[in-house]
């Protein structure tokens, strides 16, 4: 067994940055909270950048729980990547909060607990991450502290309780069954039957409420709109990251192929009904909510046919990036203009030409239009389906695909009509997060074939 703790250089300097933030703002006066920020930013950069220098390294198990492949790697990049926009676009919204220092820690720990959910090789481990990634979002949830923050905060928290506690169940069930908890051990001890079915059902209900999946999804779209603009781009982008990771890798490594069907079955649901809400949505938080539910779904198809295709891994991997930098950029856009009815953005090219071809870049990405990145996602995720024997699949995802083309119209075309009203004011370093996510996703898109051949 390895036990090196410079394995875990990106989370130990990650957390080093939010503990040393935290302290720093007990001891700064609140007009100079901007300080801790800046060290809980600097602490997620340098876990980046090991992160980015770790890529290269063996494919290994450290502490006998934590993974270090492919999969660890892309979700340590994009997390870390993802939480230094978050930090960014909170950094002006937070400015003077008497809270300021702890949003950003909490963010922090909220990344940490995500990166060791993908990490994880050991449903103990894999536990005790589920509780580190949701235990500071449910605080971010009701930051306003308001009572739409209040309500959704509530919401979260009793959802995530309660679909946390199936999973302790699970896990326990089987351990029982398996007579072990790591990964390996289950691979080759647990029997079958509908005891281990009842147990993996009851281990996903967890990670399927991270990743905002159905039927563990109703808490989606309160969050979305009830919290702050910037805990919502977090709790939709960044968790799930995690949740799509542990998911791939509890498929590939330890369930046999027979729970296959049963995420097919909850992808093809997931993307239906998240698409089919989004349709009668005037408020663009709620519609940007049930469209990272129909992207959930579009992102378990990897995770259903895990282990039968060798695309599965580099389709989930890519997706997951694309979706984490073309959602931010949408959300990013929804801060900077800091308006939530459709209706709001009528005139935006007017008042931000650049602002308003972000928004128009990050909604074609979502539906998978070139060249952005999530378009390649798309294209690989139907390849793994259709290579996976899941033709059927592919074809309800792609008739998902078209169908989302029109909600997404409902909010561009205003954005280029004539304003009658004042065109909304903008806010400029949210828009300088949201052209900052919208180049990267062109970037990856674009530059898909090198990215892909680094695999």
């Amino acid at each position: 067994m390895r036990e090196n703790p410079a394995d875990l250089l990106p989370e130990l300097l990650t957390l080093f940055g939010a503990v040393l933030g935290l302290l720093t703002g007990m001891f700064v006066p609140r007009r100079r909270q901007w300080i801790a920020a800046l060290v809980c930013a600097a602490g997620v950069l340098a876990g980046l950048v090991a992160a980015a220098f770790a890529v290269s390294g063996p494919r290994v198990m450290t502490f006998d729980a934590f993974m270090l492949d492919p999969v660890t790697h892309v979700t340590r990049l994009t997390v870390l990547g993802s939480t230094l926009l978050v930090l960014a676009l909170g950094f002006a919204p937070m400015r003077g909060h008497r809270r300021e220092t702890e949003f950003h820690v909490l963010t922090v720990f909220t990344a940490l607990g995500t990166i060791a959910l993908g990490a994880a090789s050991d449903l103990l481990v894999l536990v005790a991450a589920y509780l580190l990634a949701s235990i500071p979002a449910y605080a971010l949830a009701g930051f306003g502290k308001d009572g739409k923050g209040a309500e959704s905060a509530l919401k979260y928290y009793l959802m995530g309780a309660l679909l946390g506690l199936f999973m302790l169940t699970g896990v326990t069930l089987l351990y029982g069954l398996g007579r072990g908890t790591s990964y390996e051990t289950l691979a080759l001890g647990l029997p079958s039957g509908p005891a281990v079915t009842v147990g993996v059902i009851l281990l996903v209900a967890g990670l399927l409420f991270k990743a905002g999946a159905v039927p563990a999804h109703f808490w989606v779209p309160d969050v979305t709109e009830g919290a702050p603009p910037v805990v919502a781009t977090l709790v939709t982008t960044v968790p799930k990251i995690g949740a799509f990771a542990a998911l791939f890798r509890l498929g590939a490594e330890v369930m046999p192929h027979s729970w296959a069907l049963t995420i097919a079955l909850i992808a093809a649901a997931t993307m239906t009904l998240g698409n089919l809400a989004a349709f009668g949505q005037d408020n663009v938080r709620r519609l940007l909510a049930y469209s990272t539910i129909s992207q959930a779904g579009y992102l378990l198809v990897p995770v259903a046919v895990a282990g039968r295709t060798d695309l599965a891994e580099p389709a989930l991997l890519y997706y997951v990036a694309a979706y984490a930098l073309t959602n931010l950029g949408a959300f990013a856009v929804v801060v900077a203009v800091g308006r939530d009815r459709i209706g709001d953005y009528r005139g935006l090219a007017r008042r931000s030409p650049l602002l308003a071809l972000s928004l128009v870049i990050c909604l074609l990405g979502l539906i998978g239009t070139p060249p952005t990145a999530v378009f390649v996602g798309k294209v690989l995720m139907l390849g793994a389906a259709v290579e996976g024997h899941y033709t059927w699949l592919a074809v309800v995802a792609a008739v998902n695909t078209v169908a989302s083309v029109f909600y997404y119209l409902r909010w561009i075309v205003p954005a280029y009509g004539r304003a009658e009203h004042e065109p909304p004011t903008v806010s400029r370093p949210a828009a300088l997060v949201a052209y900052t996510a919208t180049a990267l996703t062109l970037v990856l898109g674009i530059g898909s074939g090198i990215a892909l051949s680094l695999n």
